[in-house]
C-alpha cells in the first residue's frame, strides 16, 4: 500500500492493482463519520473513476484507490468541509510485480479469471471468525494457509456467537459504552486496521478474501441493526476495503436465517454495484437449501450456496448461467451436527463431483477440540486429511486447458451435444467434464472392472487417477477392434471404441486427452 500524505511534493509510484492511499487532516469534533463527506475523482487520459473516502479517527480522513492501468493518474478531492475539498495531486501507476494478476472476474460464463486473463479456479476454505482470535492464533492460521493449497477463504467481518464460538473478540467494529452497548454511528478504526492487516497478509499468500458482510450468529446487535445503520456500515466497508484487489463481497452467510426483508438484500446489491468502482465479485449464501436467493438478479456475479446434493451442480449451471461455488457442501469433522461430521473421504468425493461437473466447492474442517478451536471458525491448524487431496485436485484442474470444465451430462442424465464419451446411461451414475479434447471422468461410488468408452479416431493418453492416494498412472486400455472382455449392451449408446481396465474400487477417476506429439 502506497501512502500519500505529501502528494504535491513528489511524484509517487504505485504498482498496478496496489493501493494508493491519500491521508488528509480534518475536523474531529462532532461525529465525523456522519457529518463529513469526502471523495475523490481519479482520472487517467479520458477515464474518470469516482471513489468515496472515509474517516479513520483522530482527525484523519483517507481515500484509497486501486489503479488498474499503468500511467499517470490525477486526482481531485471533493468534500463538504472546505479544508478537505479541491485538493489535487497525481501519481504514476507502474507494472504489477510478477505473480500479481489483479481482481478475479467471471470468465467464460461459468468460470473465473484474473483481470490480466490468467485463469483462476477457486479451491477455498472457511474460517469464519479467524480474525477475532488474537495475534498468536491468527498468525498460526496464516502459517497453516501458507502450507495448504487453498486460494480463497470465507471470512466474516463481524465476530461470531455460536457453539464452539463463545469467546469475545479482541476488537469491536463500533465504539461501545461502559455497558457494552454499541454506537452504530461510530466505527472503531482499530478494528478495521486490524482486519485490513490480515487482508494484506492474505494477499501476500495469493489468497482471495471472500468477505461475509452479515451473518445471523450474533449477541452484539450487529445482525439486527436498522436499515440506516446497515446501509452506513456497507458504504463504510466499501470505502475501506474495495481498493484491495483480492476482495470478494458475500452479502451474508445464511441470509435467510436473518430478519431482513428481501428488499433490503436487493438494495445491498445495488449499493455494491453503485459504490464499488472496481466491481468485485458479489454473492449471497443461503441457509435452508430450499431458500435459494434469486441468483439470476443482475447484481449477483456468481452463485454461492450450501447444499449437500452435489450432483445438482449441472442444473444450477443451467438455471443461473453463472459460476457455481458450493462453499458449504458439509464439512469434514466429528462434531454432533451432521453438517460438520462427514469423513475426509466424503469431503474429497464431493469436491470431485462438483468440480468435474463444471462447478467449484469449498472446504471446511470441524473436528472437536478441548478448547473449541475448530478450523471452520477460529482457524489455527488443520487436523484432517481432505485438504491435501483437494490440493491434488487443484493441480489437476490447473494443468487442464484454460477455460474450465463443462459437464458432459445434461440435467436429465443425457449427453450434451458433442459430449459423447460414453452413453447417457452411464452419465446418470458418473460425473464428467471436458475442455476441448481433454476429458476428466469421475466414477463416483461405482467400481466397474472394465469401462467401455467411445473416442473419435486418433491417439490418446488415458490415465487413471486415485483421488485419495493422490496418484496418476497410465491406464490399461485396448481398442475394441480387438476382442472385448465383456459383451456391452447399454441402451441408447453408440458402440464403444475402447475398453479401460480399472482396479474395481470406487471413487476413481480418468483423464483422457490427445497424445502428445
Amino acid at each position: 500500500m502506497q501512502k500519500g500524505q505529501d502528494m504535491n511534493k513528489d511524484q509517487y509510484q504505485v504498482e498496478r492493482w496496489d493501493i494508493f492511499e491519500l491521508t488528509l487532516e480534518g475536523p474531529s469534533s462532532g461525529n465525523p463519520f456522519i457529518d463529513v463527506t469526502i471523495s475523490a475523482q481519479f482520472s487517467h487520459q479520458d477515464r474518470v473513476v469516482a471513489v468515496n473516502g472515509f474517516y479513520d479517527g483522530d482527525g484523519n480522513y483517507k481515500i484509497r484507490f486501486m489503479p488498474d492501468v499503468p500511467g499517470v493518474w490525477n486526482y481531485v478531492t471533493k468534500s463538504n468541509v472546505p479544508e478537505l475539498d479541491g485538493i489535487e495531486g497525481q501519481f504514476t501507476c507502474v507494472a504489477a510485480p510478477e505473480g500479481v494478476h489483479g481482481p478475479v472476474t467471471v470468465y467464460n460464463t461459468h468460470h473465473f479469471a484474473y483481470a490480466d486473463g490468467t485463469p483462476y479456479y477457486p479451491f477455498g476454505t472457511t474460517c469464519y471468525a479467524w480474525t477475532h482470535q488474537g495475534d498468536a492464533m491468527e498468525e498460526q492460521t496464516l502459517e497453516t494457509l501458507q502450507k495448504a493449497s487453498f486460494n480463497k477463504i470465507r471470512m466474516c467481518v463481524f465476530p461470531k456467537d455460536y457453539p464452539f464460538n463463545k469467546n469475545e473478540p479482541v476488537y469491536y467494529p463500533f465504539e461501545r459504552d461502559e455497558s457494552g452497548e454499541s454506537d452504530f454511528t461510530r466505527f472503531n478504526p482499530a478494528f478495521f486496521d486490524h482486519f485490513e492487516q490480515r487482508l494484506a497478509q492474505l494477499a501476500e499468500l495469493g489468497i482471495e478474501a471472500d468477505i461475509i458482510i452479515w451473518h445471523p450468529y450474533d449477541r452484539w446487535g450487529y445482525a439486527t441493526m436498522d436499515e440506516e445503520s446497515d446501509f452506513r456500515y456497507l458504504r463504510y466497508l466499501i470505502a475501506r476495503l474495495s481498493a484491495f484487489h483480492h476482495v470478494w463481497w458475500s452479502l451474508a452467510n445464511e441470509y435467510d436465517f436473518m430478519d431482513k426483508p428481501m428488499e433490503r438484500w436487493d438494495r445491498f446489491f445495488q449499493i455494491l454495484v453503485q459504490g464499488d468502482p472496481y466491481q468485485h465479485l458479489r454473492s449471497i449464501h443461503n441457509g435452508n437449501p430450499e431458500d435459494m436467493y434469486d441468483h439470476t438478479k443482475p447484481g449477483v456475479t456468481h452463485v454461492c450456496i450450501q447444499h449437500s446434493n452435489i450432483r445438482q451442480v449441472v442444473e444450477w449451471r443451467q438455471a443461473y448461467g453463472k459460476p457455481i461455488v458450493n462453499d458449504e457442501l458439509e464439512y469434514e469433522g466429528n462434531i454432533t451436527y451432521p453438517w460438520g461430521g462427514i469423513s475426509a473421504e466424503e469431503e474429497v468425493h464431493r469436491f470431485w463431483v462438483m468440480v468435474v461437473n463444471g462447478g467449484y466447492a469449498g472446504h471446511g474442517e470441524t473436528y472437536m477440540h478441548p478448547d473449541d478451536i475448530l478450523w471452520w471458525s477460529k482457524g489455527g491448524v488443520l487436523h484432517g486429511k481432505s485438504w491435501q487431496r483437494i490440493g491434488f485436485l487443484r493441480e489437476i484442474i490447473e494443468a487442464a486447458p484454460q477455460g474450465g470444465l463443462s459437464p458432459q451430462r445434461g440435467s436429465e442424465g443425457h449427453l450434451f451435444e458433442n459430449g459423447t464419451m460414453f452413453g447417457g446411461y452411464l452419465w446418470q451414475r458418473f460425473s464428467g467434464g471436458r475442455n476441448g479434447e481433454t476429458q476428466l471422468v469421475y466414477l463416483e461410488n461405482y467400481q466397474p472392472k472394465f469401462l467401455p468408452i467411445w473416442l473419435p479416431e486418433g491417439d490418446y493418453q488415458i490415465e487413471m487417477i486415485n483421488p485419495w492416494e493422490m496418484t496418476i498412472s497410465p491406464a490399461k486400455v485396448k481398442k475394441l477392434s480387438e476382442a472385448p472382455s465383456y459383451s456391452y449392451d447399454f441402451p441408447g449408446t453408440i458402440d464403444p471404441t475402447h475398453e479401460i481396465e480399472l482396479p474395481g474400487k470406487p471413487r476413481m477417476a480418468l483423464r483422457i486427452r490427445p497424445s502428445k506429439s
